[in-house]
């Protein structure tokens, strides 16, 4: 059974650091896209960033790149989202998701990830 398990996320003054993990299981990175997405109060799920082991690409939304990093460990199974220099704006429920994939590259359409993470909430005081 494929699982993804967000953590790390909790209250962070603006200007601070927050990792995220996506621990995965059921599933090898090596086949799989892992994207982030973020849900802010009223607002729709958007995508921030993702990334594909297979071609070791990568990719990060206007709004966080500059401040976001995304990563992989492939042994532990593991992405995870280094977030940086955080502002209030990004203040948010964070899910990670996954896609099989045989491409080298990701896509940020939600609509294309089947599988996906209970969400950590992220927020980010003024």
């Amino acid at each position: 059974q494929l699982q993804l398990v967000e953590s790390g996320g909790g209250l962070v003054q603006s200007g601070g650091s927050l990792r995220l993990s996506c621990a995965t299981s059921g599933f090898t990175l090596d086949n799989y896209v892992i994207g982030w997405f973020r849900q802010a109060p009223g607002k729709e799920r958007e995508g921030i960033s993702c990334i594909n082991s297979r071609g070791a690409s990568t990719w990060l939304a206007d709004s966080v790149k500059g401040r976001f990093t995304i990563s992989g460990d492939n042994a532990k199974n593991t992405v995870y989202l280094q977030m940086n220099s955080l502002k209030p704006e990004d203040t948010a429920v964070y899910y990670c998701a996954a896609y099989r994939s045989i491409q080298d590259m990701c896509v940020w359409i939600q609509s294309v990830y089947d599988y996906w993470g209970q969400g950590t909430q992220v927020t980010v005081s003024s």
